[in-house]
């Protein structure tokens, strides 16, 4: 655990949250290359949300993703360049940018979807269901928390 918490009586999940998050970001980089796959999580969510409804609005994806507009455009622009999604301006506003999946998209899609499960599984091998249930709810409430205090939704 780091220093800043050493020195509390405070049980706390904070560290533990970010740094599994970034072995567990770590770990699908390493299990996609393996299976070459070049995709990372965010690029691979990006897509899961295209697949439930290709043609979102790229304002629409920042929000359901969690990133700022900023950050997805630039994660939209490497997609791009990989091929994965291309940017239409719509029809109806020409401020507004949909976001489809191209044909290399949906192939990405369809090949790490396998890669995903199969690491959710592994990730979450020998905890009881009961136990993961127990982790989303302690999860969700420190969100409820959150978003409590701030304008973070």
């Amino acid at each position: 655990m780091s220093k800043l918490f050493q020195d509390t009586d405070t049980v706390t999940l904070i560290p533990w949250i970010g740094k599994t998050a970034k072995y567990m970001d770590y770990y699908i980089s390493d299990v996609m290359k393996s299976h070459g796959v070049n995709i990372s999580k965010e690029q691979f969510i990006v897509l899961k949300h295209l697949h439930e409804h290709d043609g979102r609005k790229q304002n629409d994806l920042a929000f359901i993703t969690n990133r700022s507009k900023t950050a997805l455009t630039r994660l939209i622009q490497t997609m791009e360049k990989k091929g994965f999604v291309k940017r239409c301006v719509s029809p109806e506003d020409m401020r507004i940018n949909n976001v489809f999946l191209t044909a290399n998209g949906k192939n990405v899609w369809e090949t790490s979807l396998p890669y995903f499960k199969e690491i959710i599984k592994e990730l979450q091998q020998d905890i009881p269901e009961k136990d993961l249930e127990v982790a989303q709810d302690v999860l969700k409430k420190i969100q409820e928390n959150i978003n409590k205090k701030t304008s973070i939704k």
